[in-house]
């Protein structure tokens, strides 16, 4: 893990959303980062409230100068989801982590 890391548990809600963003953003806003490592291992229910706060902190990062958020521990089926509703390539600066 990198230093700049954000820590995603338990089931995830569209009101957690701003606050992970908020989350993100503090991070970024110490030292220059060009990777966020995202763990996502925590995560109890993979749900589209986390495939809307994995899209809003891609963006996040993209805004932020192109820091790279690289996800790691996704849970299982959180990529079918992505892809089930079209958002496989959508979060920029967003890639998968080794776990």
């Amino acid at each position: 893990m990198t230093p700049n890391a954000l820590v995603v548990t338990g089931r995830i809600t569209r009101a957690e959303v701003p606050a992970l963003c908020a989350e993100l953003e503090a991070l970024l806003s110490g030292p220059s980062a060009a990777v966020v490592d995202c763990d996502m291992g925590g995560v109890v229910h993979p749900d589209l409230a986390l495939v809307e706060a994995v899209a809003r902190l891609g963006l996040v990062a993209r805004r932020a100068g192109g820091v790279e958020l690289r996800l790691r521990n996704v849970p299982p089926g959180f990529g079918e989801l992505l892809d089930l509703v079209g958002l496989a390539d959508v979060p920029a600066h967003v890639r998968w982590g080794p776990e």
